[in-house]
């Protein structure tokens, strides 16, 4: 029995590696999406700057236009896979205000303008679908903003980089330098030839922001995410650590905050490399892959794992997102808008209690750790923990590796720069937090 469907103009804007996979995807498996739809998905052409560029998939030619703007009018659906600010900023505000709901992996864009696009939305009664934006392949995104909507979450610790992941993973182990498995990641092409992006943690701040946003309710400005990257990881750090029973990830971490004496509430997004025990799910992340672990009041631990990049895999969360757009074309009605009314206040990261690992370069001498632990309770820093090697008989200088309590962030960071201009360190080799505790 032939069933026959409406059907609905799809327009896709980029076609580099995910929008070239979607596109291909949809023209092989039509059928199969208009089944699951309830109507029929055309491609009504895809808009690139370059009509001769190469592409990862044989496509038909007669579907690439420059011509963007005259695509998305009269299309259903939009998708974009530009990247960047512009003009797919602009390109996204013209779909919505001409009737069609949107469809984007544009982390940055979200990001950064996400309050606005999803205002316009509001407006005219659009969706703005974006499953693919915060960790490629895993579904996150709707367990976020409808399954956990009824719950309190907690709090988010995700690895929502796959590059600073293989790199990391591979430090810890086959201990290799950071320099090496840099440029192996780039070879592979895990890592861009300008990584900065990526290992000074801009695209997991991104991230960190839009999954703040969905768990609490709340606009995260891009500029509220405390970010640190992974330049400064070196091997003995690596050791320390897993000396210490921990390893070192790329952390995106967003977290409910209550002041224990007015009892407010604010929210903290911050990304930094952090310690995390050997027997917490997320040490068991290897290679390029992402894991989201949540924390919910009622629902309890919950953690989604998989593929966080790649073509085929971030489109088939960009497919999903599609074939739910058209399903709400044919149940018809206004779009469900972003749930951001809780406004919560971003706390610094000055207000963060954790656990820390201090490593410290000293004068290999007596006094020394009496002097360090001294200014280290003047400033509320408890020691938990303390490990002191010397490179060789002869060595003038130390690494002593202090394990503390708990600690206010503030307290921890005035306390180190004390210790680091009290004239027994030679220098502050690194600071890590310890999370997921």
């Amino acid at each position: 029995m032939t069933v026959e469907y409406r059907r609905l103009r799809v327009a896709l804007l980029g076609a580099g590696s995910v929008g070239s996979q979607v596109a291909a995807l949809l023209l092989r498996h039509g059928d199969e999406l208009a089944d699951r739809a309830g109507a029929a998905l055309d491609l009504a052409g895809i808009a690139v700057r370059d009509l001769d560029a190469p592409r990862e998939a044989d496509l038909p030619k007669d579907l690439f236009t420059t011509d963007a703007e005259t695509l998305i009018v009269g299309s259903d659906i939009v998708i974009e896979l530009m990247g960047g600010i512009e003009p797919a900023r602009s390109h996204l505000l013209q779909a919505i205000n001409s009737g069609a709901d949107v469809v984007t992996a544009n982390k940055a864009l979200l990001a950064t303008h996400g309050a606005e696009i999803f205002e316009a939305a509001d407006q005219v009664g659009a969706q703005v679908y974006y499953e693919a934006a915060a960790a490629g392949a895993i579904p996150i995104i709707r367990p976020l903003r409808d399954s956990l909507a009824g719950d309190r979450v907690r709090r988010i610790m995700g690895i929502v980089n796959g590059t600073t992941n293989y790199i990391l993973d591979r430090m810890d182990t086959e201990g290799a330098g950071f320099a090496e498995v840099l440029a192996d990641a780039q070879r592979l092409g895990y890592a861009e030839a300008d990584p900065t992006a990526d290992v000074e943690g801009y695209d997991a701040a991104q991230k960190a922001a839009i999954l703040a946003s969905l768990a609490f309710h709340t606009t995260v400005p891009l500029d509220a995410v405390h970010r640190e990257g992974i330049t400064s990881i070196d091997k003995g750090i690596m050791d320390a650590a897993r000396r210490a029973g921990y390893v070192i990830k790329l952390l995106a971490v967003c977290e409910r905050l209550v002041d224990p004496d007015t009892e407010a509430e604010s929210i903290s997004v911050r990304v930094y490399p952090a310690l995390v025990s050997r027997a917490h799910p997320l040490a068991s992340v290897h290679g390029a892959n992402n894991a989201v672990f949540v924390e919910a009041e009622a629902a309890g631990d919950l953690m989604f794992y998989g593929a966080g990049a790649g073509g085929v895999q971030t489109a088939s969360a960009v497919l999903g997102d599609v074939v739910s757009a058209a399903r709400r074309h044919i149940a018809g009605g206004v779009g469900v808008g972003e749930s951001t009314r809780a406004g919560l206040a971003v706390a610094p990261v000055g207000r963060v209690v954790t656990r820390y690992q201090i490593t410290l370069e000293v004068e290999d001498r007596p006094g020394v750790l009496a002097k360090v632990a001294g200014i280290l309770s003047e400033g509320r820093v408890s020691i938990a923990t303390v490990e002191q090697t010397v490179s060789g008989e002869d060595a003038a200088t130390a690494l002593l590796v202090i394990g503390t309590h708990k600690a206010l962030e503030q307290d921890l960071s005035e306390t180190v720069d004390r210790i680091a201009a009290s004239g027994v360190v030679e220098r502050v080799v690194s600071v890590l937090r310890v999370e997921g505790e």
